[in-house]
């Protein structure tokens, strides 16, 4: 597929180096990259790359690895359960499929930061035995609403100019109407599959947030009217979107900049073109703090934040201000239109019936979303 030449130079130009393991090199992901990439900045290597880091792993490092990237096979598993299919909050029947690894924007609060200690990005180059897996698992269970997302542990989209893997996917969703497949990126990159088949069944969504936290808190992101447009274009071309309000970050002025979200989204768009906004608010695990702050300092509403101990083990705001943030967002899109359909992610059965007055499995438009997964037994 012949595509602008702008997303493949700003792609490649994040990165000091491609690095490309030996086995991988058939693969079509490493194949458009010896197309497109200049040869002085790919090394094909044997095993992982040599690239020394120190005992503990720095903010240093970590930003580091933003600028290595390394095209390998996954050896695990692709394809499990959201992370907030945890005892204690409400969860909505969300998969993922890890494609890759790291990130290459720059966000504040990225929970990336709490866990990986690899000194590059990673994206895997064996997509077949992923789809693979999802095959089995749609075998034995073909008529659930299960909705499939690829933006875990890597963006769904920002690199995808480069891998193309988005236009494997939706051909692989064709024929699954009961399944979801969700693109979830902060970038605005849409172009390379806007012309592909579909069944209705993709959905384009958007991490967004007040242009004020774009500029404050979520670096070398698409800013927010990028990314709306995107919306609009994907929508033009008959797939689904959606909008994840995620995190709500607590500021002075947060009333009047989401209003001012809310207002743009509800200009721009009408409830019936998008089948739901989720909300979630600012959370971390706690050993997440220091690399942030060694990161970014405390010239972040991320660092500076007072932050209690909550449910799944993250830091959390205090659960009265969360369902202020909450009820005040939902009732703003209520008072544009009582069709709005908002939920909330990773958030507990209280906050859901505080925020919004009841929980998701006695709301009429949430109850599809959170029906417990019936899987067909063998």
């Amino acid at each position: 597929m012949n595509l602008p030449i702008d997303p493949i130079k700003n792609i490649t130009a994040k990165y000091e180096r491609i690095f490309i393991e030996e086995t991988s090199l058939p693969s079509p992901v490493a194949q458009r990259i010896l197309e497109l990439v200049p040869n002085d900045k790919i090394t094909v290597c044997q095993g992982k790359p040599d690239i020394p880091t120190s005992s503990e792993f720095t903010g240093e490092e970590y930003t580091r690895s933003k600028k290595l990237l390394f095209i390998t096979k996954h050896p695990g598993t692709f394809f499990k359960r959201c992370p907030g299919a945890k005892k204690g909050l409400a969860c909505c029947n969300y998969y993922v499929l890890n494609l890759g690894l790291q990130c290459d924007m720059d966000c504040s609060y990225c929970y990336l930061q709490s866990f990986i200690n690899t000194p590059y990005t990673i994206v895997y180059s064996n997509l077949d035995e992923a789809l693979n897996e999802l095959q089995e698992m749609y075998d034995s269970a073909p008529n659930s609403p299960v909705r499939v997302g690829t933006g875990e542990v890597i963006d769904s989209l920002s690199l995808d100019p480069l891998s193309l893997y988005s236009r494997t996917l939706i051909e692989f969703f064709r024929g699954k109407p009961s399944w979801r497949l969700e693109f979830k990126t902060k970038s605005a990159y849409v172009e390379q599959f806007l012309d592909c088949s579909h069944d209705g069944n993709v959905i384009v969504s958007w991490s967004i947030n007040p242009q004020h936290i774009v500029e404050t808190e979520e670096h070398k992101t698409a800013n927010l009217d990028e990314r709306l447009r995107a919306a609009r274009r994907a929508l033009d071309k008959g797939f689904a979107i959606a909008f994840h309000i995620d995190p709500v970050i607590w500021h002075e002025e947060w009333q009047k900049n989401y209003s001012e979200l809310i207002e743009k989204i509800t200009t721009q768009f009408v409830p019936h073109e998008m089948p739901y906004i989720s909300l979630g608010s600012l959370r971390f695990k706690s050993e997440q703090r220091e690399m942030m702050r060694e990161r970014f300092g405390m010239n972040s509403y991320v660092t500076r934040a007072e932050m209690f101990p909550g449910a799944a083990g993250k830091m959390r705001y205090d659960q009265t201000l969360r369902e202020e943030m909450f009820a005040y967002i939902i009732g703003k899109f209520k008072e544009k239109s009582p069709q709005w359909k908002v939920f909330l992610c990773m958030e507990t059965p209280e906050t859901w019936i505080n925020a919004t007055g009841d929980l998701p499995m006695k709301k009429d438009d949430m109850r599809s979303l959170f029906r417990p997964l019936q899987v067909e037994r063998t």
